[in-house]
């Protein structure tokens, strides 16, 4: 009886399985859920979290995982013929749209970089993505994308943290970029969290190809700020038994840090001594100012 019950309780689980997705050929993939396990580059139904309806391609084979998943695009079913076909037909809108949307603000002397453009399924609507210096007058440019398309268009200007987000890519860690794959929103952050992790400070190793501060940064700050709490900076000098030692660096995986004496002697010394120590000179690094711009405005 009590295998049974296990059983029942094990068959009430949620049968859900998780694989990627893409709107199109090119552009990056999401997460998606199934019910059922589905092979790679299978068209499929989605429903997205906003309740729109869009036919997408998998890109990854199925796994199944023990727990259910909220917040992210879950797989109807399988796409019929007639709806790969009316797929295809929006892909053959947005081309249509790209090019005309080019066109036209050439002609109207408009200065933005179109980035994407994305038709909705039904058709209801097509978002063209840009990037502009300055606000956009694009009124004539919505009547004469309008008139040529007969859709309702909508122009959505975008900063270069979305560009990249929507382009894709391959980051300096060699996985697909976050803000592409997974990222909902983005963190404010600030050249003090490098600082904190005592990464170096060059723009070449701590921003990334939108020309901004890497989003990873803030993935485990908060770790290094309960570490260093209460802890000498970096730079400042300590005095122990009258000797002065200068703060190199800390290590907060064997919780150590190193120190550098009077005759340049490096020495390790445990954190939780260090604690115990007065702090006495303040150093700020040099250099910091020219990284200001890889900051969010």
């Amino acid at each position: 009886m009590e295998k049974q019950k296990k059983r029942s309780k094990e068959n009430k689980q949620p049968q859900v399985w998780l694989s990627s997705a893409t709107l199109k050929q090119g552009y990056p993939d999401f997460a998606v859920k199934l019910y059922k396990p589905l092979p790679k580059g299978t068209y499929v139904l989605a429903e997205f979290p906003d309740e729109r309806k869009e036919v997408v391609i998998l890109t990854d084979v199925s796994y199944r995982i023990p727990f259910d998943v909220e917040g992210i695009s879950k797989v109807l079913r399988k796409a019929s013929p007639k709806e790969i076909k009316d797929f295809e037909k929006k892909i053959e809108i947005e081309e249509k749209g790209k090019a005309y949307c080019i066109q036209f603000a050439k002609e109207l002397g408009l200065e933005m970089n179109l980035v994407r453009v994305d038709c909705f399924f039904d058709r209801s609507k097509i978002i063209f993505f840009y990037t502009a210096d300055g606000r956009i007058d694009f009124r004539q440019l919505v009547k004469e994308l309008a008139r040529a398309l007969r859709m309702r268009i909508e122009m959505r200007q975008i900063g270069v943290r979305n560009e990249t987000a929507l382009l894709g890519g391959v980051g300096f860690c060699g996985r697909e970029f976050c803000c592409a794959r997974f990222l909902k929103k983005f963190t404010p952050l600030s050249i003090k969290m490098a600082k904190e992790q005592s990464l170096i400070l060059d723009p070449n190793k701590i921003s990334g190809p939108c020309g901004r501060l890497l989003c990873c940064l803030a993935y485990e700050v908060e770790v290094y700020r309960e570490f260093l709490k209460d802890l000498p900076r970096l730079g400042n000098k300590i005095r122990v038994n009258g000797t002065s030692y200068k703060v190199l660096k800390y290590n907060i995986f064997q919780k150590i840090a190193y120190v550098e004496d009077p005759e340049g002697n490096i020495i390790q010394v445990p954190v939780e001594e260090m604690k115990s120590f007065v702090e006495e000179l303040q150093e700020e690094a040099l250099g910091e100012e020219s990284l200001k711009t890889l900051e969010e405005d």
